[in-house]
């Protein structure tokens, strides 16, 4: 397996073990409940690396350092 590969292939089987766990029930927002679980994970870790330091974390992701920052609060870092 491709590096390139792992990630999809990680998001892929954790969403078919969600759904065989759920047993039959209904399911709604699906997406919504993917993106914040991967983004979350992503910007924890990406931190972790930068050792707390927000402007390189920022730089790491790509994005602004206000967007990170509002994610962050968005889910409780700060």
């Amino acid at each position: 397996m491709s590096k390139q590969r792992d990630l999809p292939d990680a998001v892929k089987h954790s969403i078919e073990t969600y759904f065989k766990d759920l047993e039959g029930e209904s399911v709604h927002r699906v997406y919504d409940m993917v993106i914040e679980s991967v983004e979350k994970a992503l910007i924890e870790e990406i931190l972790s690396r930068a050792r707390g330091n927000q402007s390189e974390a920022a730089q790491i992701l790509g994005i602004n350092r206000n967007t990170l920052r509002a994610k962050m609060k968005k889910y409780k870092f700060l």
